[in-house]
């Protein structure tokens, strides 16, 4: 998932529908200096880890947020936070 969320233009697109809601790829697309086919791409990349599904919507296909899968990534990186707040703060305690 992690992975996944490094690219930047996949970083834009779930910044987009976190603020924008459900789109289409139409309106996702828009403002990206990349084609139709690659932001389909990086949808499907997404897709696959778990951060967005994209449901039919008649001919449309509607791309939205998976929030338990971003959820799940918060609460790891508060854990990972926690623990180097830990550490540092023994180092520190090590230093004075």
């Amino acid at each position: 998932m992690f992975a996944a969320l490094g690219d930047e233009t996949r970083l834009r697109l779930v910044s987009r529908l976190c603020e924008q809601g459900p789109l289409s790829i139409a309106k996702l697309s828009a403002g990206f200096d990349v084609t139709r086919q690659a932001i389909t791409k990086h949808l499907h990349v997404l897709a696959d880890a778990g951060v967005v599904r994209g449901t039919r919507d008649g001919r449309e296909r509607l791309w939205e947020l998976a929030p338990r899968r971003l959820d799940e990534a918060r609460r790891q990186l508060e854990v990972i936070s926690e623990q180097w707040d830990d550490a540092l703060g023994r180092l520190k305690s090590f230093v004075e």
